[in-house]
């Protein structure tokens, strides 16, 4: 039992070193998760699509089931497009670790068109699956998968 136990810490180990959370041209993250403040309470998914080491561009939703201002109280849903730009080599972040700042431009419910920034981070376990936090004007938490 120990040698099994053994064998699979090492395999887990070994897993998580070569977790990657951003690579650059090409990489595609899928991420989902819930919207805790902002428009509303609700779930969140977006997808980013990796143009160079620094830039992705990609698409999101949200769908709101709590509303946190009545100003937005009509508007479950917001879909929008999204450009980041990623510190993991400026700042030499470790492999597992990204952190980006970006903007959003999207349509919300019947409010209309909506301008937004975020400041995100993401942290990856293996090449699979990890976790993000996004802050801004619409704050989202969750988990990361690489495609």
């Amino acid at each position: 039992m120990k040698k099994l136990l053994v064998v699979c810490s090492f395999f887990f180990l070994g897993q998580m070193a070569f977790a990657q959370a951003w690579q650059g041209k090409g990489d595609q993250k899928i991420q989902v998760g819930l919207n805790g403040w902002g428009y509303g309470t609700g779930i969140t998914a977006t997808y980013d699509y990796g143009l160079s080491k620094l830039i992705s561009i990609g698409a999101g939703a949200n769908f709101f089931f709590d509303h946190s201002n009545d100003k937005y109280k009509d508007d479950d849903f917001g879909v929008f497009g999204r450009l980041n730009f990623h510190l993991q080599e400026p700042l030499g972040l470790p492999s597992q670790w990204d952190i980006y700042p970006g903007v959003d431009l999207g349509l919300l419910g019947k409010s209309g068109t909506y301008f937004g920034a975020h400041l995100g981070v993401r942290y990856f376990f293996n090449n699979n699956v990890g976790i993000f936090l996004e802050a801004g004007n619409n704050g989202s938490i969750g988990v990361s998968f690489n495609l």
